[in-house]
């Protein structure tokens, strides 16, 4: 099933990202993860490639398989341009529909770690609108895109990062998914910008429960995110107390969701880091709650 198609129904999506485990271990307690979060019927699955300018294998395209074949979920392989020339990127493209698998996250990736700019591989792409480019004109896959809604760390200015988005929209991308936040009036401004540039696809919040204090820190520092300085404040009084901080980061991540949905947002991609209690304690107050039915 094509994931914009989806979007044509009332209700908002709820999709889940996740991350290939490096070993079996790691794909059986995943399993057990999605197994947990099932109940929820996410509108759709994601699962990253590359994370962290990790070298490309084939887990993403075995898991992305694995998933469609045994959950009845609809998966979402993330592919990045990071380490591969053109033909690579056409090959993996072929897999995945040999596979099954009919939506694709065309991203451009992340430097390796420790180098602060992307360069592409000889015979590689620089840009995820290329790499939208790429898959839409050489196959009917459904592709979709990211978006930041505070400056990228790579970016001049915000009308840079709406630029992105729009050269992404124009290569062929039919939603975008906007990297994490924690601070509602970013992704507000910015879908307010992208609209007067003329971006009318959908704009998926993308959110994470925070769980762990330093690993924020370091994913928020990373792609330039800010953190509120109420939450900040709030993270270092429990920073000694894990549980503590778990409770908090459900806490305002049902309450940023809750906005955005109220607000009109098309859904919410949850960001799992491989786990389900936070996210499916979030998703089941957002089910009762319906903040967008007051929208």
């Amino acid at each position: 099933m094509r994931i914009d198609s989806l979007f044509a129904h009332d209700e908002p999506l709820f999709s889940f990202e996740f991350f290939p485990p490096r070993d079996d271990e790691g794909a059986d307690r995943l399993f057990a993860t999605i197994a947990a979060l099932r109940h929820l019927a996410p509108a759709f699955v994601s699962v990253t490639h590359g994370a962290g300018g990790s070298q490309r294998d084939d887990r993403t395209v075995r898991l992305v398989e694995r998933i469609n074949l045994e959950t009845g979920l609809v998966p979402m392989a993330h592919l990045t341009c990071r380490d591969s020339t053109v033909e690579d990127l056409l090959a993996e493209i072929r897999r995945y529909r040999e596979v099954g698998i009919e939506n694709v996250l065309a991203l451009r990736g992340d430097p390796p770690n420790g180098e602060g700019r992307f360069v592409a591989c000889e015979g590689g792409l620089r840009y995820g609108s290329e790499l939208v480019r790429l898959v839409s004109t050489n196959t009917d896959l459904c592709v979709g895109a990211a978006c930041s809604p505070e400056k990228h760390v790579e970016s001049a200015s915000l009308d840079d990062d709406v630029h992105a988005a729009r050269q992404k929209v124009d290569a062929g991308a039919s939603f975008l998914i906007t990297q994490l936040f924690f601070d509602n009036s970013r992704y507000f401004s910015f879908v307010d910008r992208a609209r007067a540039a003329g971006i009318g696809v959908p704009i998926v919040p993308g959110i994470m429960p925070i769980t762990n204090v330093d690993q924020v820190y370091r994913f928020t520092a990373k792609i330039g995110a800010s953190i509120p300085a109420a939450l900040r404040a709030a993270l270092e009084t429990r920073a000694d107390d894990a549980a503590a901080v778990i409770q908090l980061g459900v806490a305002w991540a049902t309450l940023q969701c809750s906005e955005l949905l109220r607000a009109g947002a098309p859904g919410i991609h949850f960001i799992t880091l491989n786990r389900s209690p936070a996210t499916r304690a979030i998703l089941t107050a957002l089910r009762i709650a319906r903040p967008w039915e007051a929208a």
